[in-house]
């Protein structure tokens, strides 16, 4: 190993990634870690999680040789630790830049300073970048306000499938069936509807979005219903994209997310809904966040060296 080491960390609602890279590219460490969203988790635990994350990611390395720190951290757009916690907790030699999750997701999938974000997990929510820095949101609002077309929002559809079906007396096929055997352990019978509604009352909402991909494999498989579901999500995820200003005006559009940065028949339908909306959109899908900020950090350091190419070798190469 030569020279200065750079770390990038994506601090996340379920999980935290660190990579530890130098200036050309190459990986030293990584690790993951627990979730470090301060609104959810608390400022302490958001702390103690990356902390341990960034520690884990540097075992058997010199943290003396981090010349630069960039974080990026659900939540931070509410509230965010402050840089000075973060740096004791990791044991850093340097004060780490801190920024938010959706300004990294849009570096994660370009090098430009413009344009625009969408992301899709359990929740959704679009973002305008401007300097890569977020400047409008739209969504985010949660599972009961909001979030549409995001994978809890995709499991209360196969949930309302499931119910629609038991009380017109049909029986359940595709993903609604698919649906009530994950939750109950059966798909027909006696019961079948006080099951489900106290399986889905008995945890919290966002528990739903684990049947994402139920809905998301029906489709795949042909399922009707399952793919009216999915075309309604690519509908409503492009109005919310929308929300924030035209994909096309200027800037790649980064579609973000564990829904739409794998080949699933939402991924495709989005991408399809955004090209037929707008055909001068350049869509784009993030890699590895931490790799991002780990890119993000090499320009703090050494801003001639933060390349398209190591931005591609790290977004690609990164946890």
């Amino acid at each position: 190993m030569t020279g200065p080491l750079v770390l990038g960390v994506d601090a996340g609602g379920t999980g935290s990634r660190a990579v530890v890279a130098d200036l050309h590219g190459h990986v030293h460490g990584s690790a993951r870690g627990e979730g470090a969203n301060p609104v959810a988790h608390g400022l302490d635990a958001a702390v103690k999680a990356v902390g341990d994350t960034v520690r884990a990611a540097l075992a058997g390395l010199d943290p003396a040789a981090v010349a630069a720190a960039v974080i990026g951290l659900a939540g931070a757009l509410v509230t965010a630790p402050p840089p000075e916690l973060l740096r004791a907790a990791a044991g850093l030699p340097v004060t780490p830049h801190t920024t938010s999750d959706l300004a990294l997701a849009h570096t994660a999938g370009t090098t430009r300073p413009d344009g625009s974000v969408l992301i899709a997990g359990t929740g959704a929510v679009a973002a305008l970048i401007r300097d890569r820095t977020p400047v409008r949101l739209a969504d985010g609002h949660g599972w009961l306000l909001g979030d549409r077309g995001s994978g809890q929002w995709l499991g209360r559809e196969a949930v309302r499938l499931a119910l629609d079906a038991v009380d017109a007396g049909r029986p359940l096929t595709g993903a609604a069936a698919a649906a009530a055997a994950h939750l109950t352990g059966r798909s027909d019978g006696e019961g079948l509807r006080a099951a489900v509604l106290a399986a889905v009352y008995g945890e919290p909402p966002a528990r739903l979005a684990r049947l994402a991909p139920l809905v998301l494999d029906a489709a795949a498989d042909g399922d009707p219903a399952a793919q009216a579901v999915v075309d309604r999500a690519a509908g409503l995820l492009a109005d919310t994209l929308e929300t924030v200003g035209p994909p096309a005006a200027d800037g790649p559009v980064v579609l973000a997310g564990g829904l739409l940065t794998a080949g699933t028949p939402l991924a495709a339908a989005v991408r399809a809904e955004l090209a037929r909306r707008h055909p001068g959109a350049a869509l784009r899908t993030a890699g590895s966040a931490a790799g991002a900020a780990a890119w993000l950090a090499v320009r703090a350091v050494a801003p001639g060296s933060a390349s398209a190419a190591l931005h591609r070798a790290l977004v690609t190469g990164g946890p």
